[in-house]
């Protein structure tokens, strides 16, 4: 806008504007600048006077200390005995004379040595000085004894003052921890009164503890008629339990009477009385376990595991699968990290095997533990991989996902009921790469070879899914184990012989089972790379636990420890076993062949 214009030659006088304005000195606050000393408060006074005191009595103990009075007096030393004797009572004269004046101030007290006293003081040391005299001059045994009275009473005076500095310091100390919590900020003295408590609860804890030990009944080994009225499975869970802390620490706890054998059949009896097992499972069970990890098995093997769901990525995606999934009432979340398929369902107001995104093939309903040998396998596109145990096509459906449709499957299963399962879920969920067969697996090498990659899903005992079928517990033995071990065995060699060790990309077979028994595992890949051309790889999977490279008297290959076991109480997981082998020669001995075939 501008001024208004003035055309008459007229000037306008032009005033202070807001910049030609001179501004003032900067003010400040008080104590911004220069900080302002306040004045100490009466009970500051108090405390710096009291600590001047203590220095002074500091001072004088340390004099006095240096003075040590001999224990035998001489006739030569009896001059500064008596010296000592007078300043003393001087002393103790003075200080009653100055209570008497009822002196206000502390500090005059200190100050019984300044000459304004001396004057006043001369009678009172010619009097002492003449009766000393009169003392020594009686008879030197007098004289003596009277000087040892005196340093008897000066000791004495001592230790007093003494205790009485002690008092002072405590009563000083806690005036300096006032002191430090005037000074400290609030949130200090919270976090002191914080570290105070948690250190008298530390104690506290320890106290009870070390109560309870002390306060620990000792257990007592039932009797023959007790162990056979069994009436009470809370008598029977609490023994079980006595029996293992007495396990743990047995040469304290043990009963002098009893070994540790009878202990564990104790503890082996009541096990399979409360879970229901019997005796030969049990005792495997518990020569794989330690005590307490195997309590958890148990307990974690009679809970159903969560139902899990597979995602089909030919036909969609898991997130779509979700979204879809949660606008029909299912309460859901991804399995983990480890899978970008898996979908965990916690609950569900439709049945999921009967939902339209199921009828279409979006999903399969597949358990966790599913998922590794195919992982494990890791199938790469346009390869020829075979299935040797793909009843009911889970693994297999899973592999075709993984190469999108592209190369050739072959599922086998030598069961024919249960390879009608394969054909249903593959013509649900679109596989068209595939192709069925129902050869016995041990015989599979006579009828087709060259494999890229073999997975071999054994047939076994199922000691790690006893949640799905309680029956394992009771059905199983030793002779069943045994013929496992056997049909693994030679499924695992046949499998070998499928793959083609000259492949690019391949010549990978993949051993599982859903068993935790060393028997059918370990044994099974020791004897496997005895018997072949092969070695074990990592096999890929981020978790797990490391396969046994000895198991009691037994020793396998070192290579065991690249292979993975998977618990339930461990990784909320079916009992799992997974290991992966590299083939490098085709060739088979036939000293080999024959020990197979022996």
């Amino acid at each position: 806008m501008g001024r208004k214009a003035k055309f008459d030659e007229t000037t306008v006088s032009s005033g202070r504007g807001r910049k030609a304005k001179k501004q003032g000195d900067p003010t400040f606050p008080k104590g911004v600048l220069v900080k302002e000393e306040k004045e100490l408060s009466h009970r500051q006074r108090q405390r710096a006077r009291k600590r001047l005191l203590k220095k002074q009595k500091l001072n004088k103990l340390e004099k006095t200390k240096g003075k040590k009075v001999e224990d035998t007096l001489t006739e030569d030393n009896v001059k500064n005995v008596t010296k000592q004797l007078k300043t003393n009572k001087k002393r103790k004269f003075l200080k009653k004379q100055l209570e008497n004046n009822n002196l206000s101030h502390e500090d005059d007290q200190m100050q019984f040595d300044s000459d304004s006293n001396k004057s006043d003081n001369r009678e009172v040391m010619r009097n002492e000085q003449k009766i000393t005299k009169k003392k020594l001059l009686n008879s030197d045994t007098e004289d003596e004894i009277d000087n040892y009275d005196d340093i008897e009473e000066y000791e004495q005076n001592e230790e007093m003052d003494n205790e009485e500095m002690d008092q002072n310091e405590d009563a000083d100390s806690s005036d300096d921890d006032v002191d430090n919590d005037v000074d400290l900020f609030p949130i200090e003295k919270a976090n002191k009164k914080l570290k105070k408590k948690q250190e008298e609860e530390q104690k506290l804890a320890e106290e009870e503890m070390h109560d309870m030990t002390l306060q620990q009944s000792v257990f007592t080994f039932p009797t023959e008629e007790e162990l056979a009225e069994v009436t009470n499975l809370k008598d029977v869970q609490q023994r079980i339990k006595d029996v293992i802390m007495v396990l743990s620490d047995f040469k304290r706890l043990r009963d002098v009477n009893r070994s540790r054998y009878e202990y564990m059949n104790l503890l082996r009896g009541d096990l399979c009385t409360y879970y229901s097992y019997n005796n030969f499972l049990m005792e495997k069970l518990m020569q794989i376990f330690p005590l307490d990890e195997l309590l958890e098995f148990l307990e974690a093997s009679e809970v159903q595991r969560p139902m899990t769901i597979r995602t089909n990525t030919l036909k969609t995606r898991r997130r779509d699968l979700a979204e879809a999934l949660i606008n029909r009432g299912v309460n859901l979340d991804p399995i983990g990290k480890w899978t970008k398929v898996g979908l965990v369902i916690y609950s569900s107001q439709v049945p999921m095997g009967a939902t339209p995104e199921y009828l279409a093939g979006h999903y399969i309903l597949q358990g966790a533990s599913s998922f590794l040998p195919v992982m494990a396998l890791d199938p790469k596109e346009n390869e020829k991989i075979l299935d040797m145990c793909a009843a009911p096509g889970g693994k297999s459906s899973h592999i075709a996902a993984l190469i999108k449709n592209t190369g050739v499957i072959f599922s086998n299963d030598v069961n024919e009921e249960r390879i009608k399962a394969v054909v249903g879920n593959f013509h649900r969920l679109g596989i068209v790469n595939s192709i069925i067969c129902t050869y016995d697996g041990r015989k599979l090498p006579s009828v087709i070879k060259s494999f890229d990659r073999v997975l071999l899903d054994a047939p076994c005992t199922g000691t790690g899914v006893v949640s799905k079928d309680p029956s394992v517990k009771t059905n199983k033995d030793e002779v069943d184990i045994q013929r496992c071990c056997t049909l693994q065995k030679e499924l695992l060699l046949a499998a070998i012989d499928c793959a083609n060790a000259r492949s690019e990309s391949g010549g990978i077979i993949v051993y599982s089972t859903c068993s935790v028994l060393p028997e059918e595992n370990e044994w099974v890949v020791d004897h496997a790379l005895k018997k072949r051309d092969v070695k074990l790889i990592p096999t890929g999977l981020e978790f797990g636990a490391e396969g046994f490279t000895s198991y009691r008297q037994y020793r396998f290959h070192p290579s065991l420890k690249l292979t993975k076991r998977f618990y339930p109480h461990v990784h909320n997981m079916d009992g799992f076993f997974v290991a992966k082998f590299k083939k490098f020669s085709n060739i088979v001995h036939k000293n080999k062949e024959e020990e197979t075939l022996n």
